[in-house]
């Protein structure tokens, strides 16, 4: 499977596309004043607690209080508690944990109002960005995540992952990380590390304790509340969680971020840091990839399966819980053996696309899947099974049910951010019963044209929704055509497929705006 990494940042925005064959799949959105993101590292102050829900809610400089539920806490929540104060008071002179004193374990079915006091001072890590009107999820279980392993602080075992089978690399692996891991820590060891090398693996160490001495040098100069420690940038994290041999392309319009991406893979795999390529031209990065038009095909209620031949989704939205309804666009009938075989080859089709709506959304909780009913058992086992195979490039925890009697199958998916809502509908610019008439936004376009052209000197690049750029540009005395001839100067029209229908802007060969209309 190809992989491409589409990242572009306009207006104090990152918009980062995950493409797979051509087809997006995850769309990542990060605003760089965005303080609050999954796997950031905070010093917080209990505001109060909430021994009815056996929480308590924490003071970490957002909106609303962060929700910290005593299973959140952690066995070694007293320990955390004690390096904390001794590092603020600066007892504590280092970030080595190799002779500190390790605190009895909490009880795990305690209560919050034995272990924490209001005002109390806490180290603790993001785990559920604010959704709706709900403050971030956190936890005291600080863990940090790097390419190929995952360190944890007061916490003496070594993990591997479950998907890593050999015997002979799971010893392997271990004696190598028992004999570089410092004192005073724990080591989960990721699937990526399979048949890596020494180095590789010592190098992603070496990073993760840089991590863990950054997180104390800022707890003992930073105020409370204050952040200690940021996550890895969007683009970075992607990289780090999803780059393996079949990324044959990362595209970014930020020269910075190209440095930062590239500064990564030199790292991670320095022969593969020239796939990093910086893109610039008047075409907008997710227009020229698509991204933009598959958005608008890819979001609302009704959406299409491709290859179906007019089988479709319908997807609702409730409070409680996300719903998939499969529709073909043929008539089935129960009895016809090869409506049976056409069925399971819908519903898989479905299922693959389900997969990806599932993460192109980012959709979380419970969700219900009401597939065409299928009465061959073989049937039903066969799309549970592809279905669970098409679930398994999802990074998100998700779980799935068999079929049940009526053919609905029930997955549940962890959702940590909120869930991704693109409106694919547009305003009705006839609604209020008057609009400005089409020939007068051209007239208008013109006009605006010709002032800009007596200021500036350089090409002209006019961005409009696509009816009005092929409007603009049919046949050979076009309106694009005229005013070359008028102004003696061309103008490059760029169909935009997220602008609405009468909207237009118009940026200089430095992409600068200097004009536009938005009806």
């Amino acid at each position: 499977m190809k992989k491409e990494l589409i990242v572009s940042h306009e207006d104090d925005l990152t918009k980062i596309a995950l493409l797979e064959d051509g087809r997006l799949c995850e769309l990542h959105e990060e605003e760089d004043k965005n303080d609050f993101v999954v796997g950031d590292l905070f010093i917080g102050k209990v505001k109060k607690l909430a021994p009815n829900l056996n929480a308590a809610f924490v003071n970490i400089g957002y909106d609303k209080d962060a929700f910290l539920h005593y299973q959140d806490l952690g066995p070694q929540y007293l320990t955390y508690r004690k390096f904390l104060k001794d590092s603020v008071s600066k007892k504590q002179t280092s970030s080595g944990l190799k002779n500190f004193e390790i605190q009895p374990e909490i009880d795990k079915n305690g209560t919050v109002d034995k272990i924490i006091a209001k005002d109390d001072i806490v180290l603790l890590q993001i785990t559920k960005e604010p959704i709706s009107t709900k403050g971030p999820r956190i936890s005291t279980q600080i863990s940090l995540t790097g390419r190929f392993l995952v360190l944890i602080p007061f916490d003496n075992k070594v993990s591997i992952s479950k998907k890593i089978s050999s015997s002979e690399e799971k010893v392997r692996l271990r004696t190598l990380i028992d004999s570089i891991k410092p004192e005073g820590f724990g080591v989960i060891i990721r699937t990526v590390a399979e048949g890596k090398k020494v180095a590789d693996l010592h190098n992603d160490m070496n990073q993760l304790i840089q991590k863990w001495e950054n997180t104390f040098k800022n707890i003992q100069k930073n105020k409370v509340p204050s952040k200690v420690l940021s996550e890895d940038d969007k683009a970075s994290s992607i990289l780090r969680d999803n780059f393996n041999q079949d990324f044959v392309n990362v595209f970014c319009d930020d020269e910075q971020m190209v440095e930062e991406m590239k500064n990564y893979l030199e790292v991670i795999a320095p022969e593969r840091k020239n796939i990093v390529q910086f893109y610039n031209s008047h075409i907008p990065l997710l227009e020229y990839y698509n991204v933009e038009k598959q958005l608008k095909q890819s979001f609302g209620k009704h959406v299409n399966i491709p290859s179906s031949k007019g089988a479709y989704l319908v997807i609702e939205h409730t409070e409680a819980l996300h719903v998939i309804d499969v529709n073909s666009g043929n008539n089935i009938t129960a009895g016809n053996t090869a409506n049976k075989e056409h069925a399971l080859n819908v519903n898989k089709m479905a299922a693959t696309e389900i997969a990806r709506q599932l993460r192109l959304r980012d959709m979380g909780g419970i969700i219900v899947v009401d597939f065409i009913d299928m009465t061959n058992p073989e049937h039903r086992k066969d799309l549970y099974e592809h279905f669970r195979t098409e679930m398994s490039r999802d990074k998100a925890r998700h779980k799935i049910l068999p079929p049940s009697k009526f053919g609905l199958i029930q997955i549940t998916r962890q959702r940590n951010r909120p869930e991704k809502q693109i409106d694919t509908k547009e305003e009705n610019p006839n609604k209020d019963g008057e609009i400005v008439a089409p020939i007068v936004i051209v007239e208008r376009m013109g006009e605006t044209i010709r002032n800009i052209m007596q200021k500036e000197k350089g090409k002209l690049f006019l961005h409009v929704h696509p009816f009005v750029e092929a409007y603009l540009t049919k046949g050979i005395k076009s309106i694009q055509m005229k005013w070359f001839l008028k102004y003696k100067k061309w103008v490059t029209i760029i169909p935009r497929d997220s602008f609405k229908y009468l909207e237009y802007k118009i940026y200089n060969s430095n992409k600068e705006e200097l004009s536009g209309y938005s009806n």
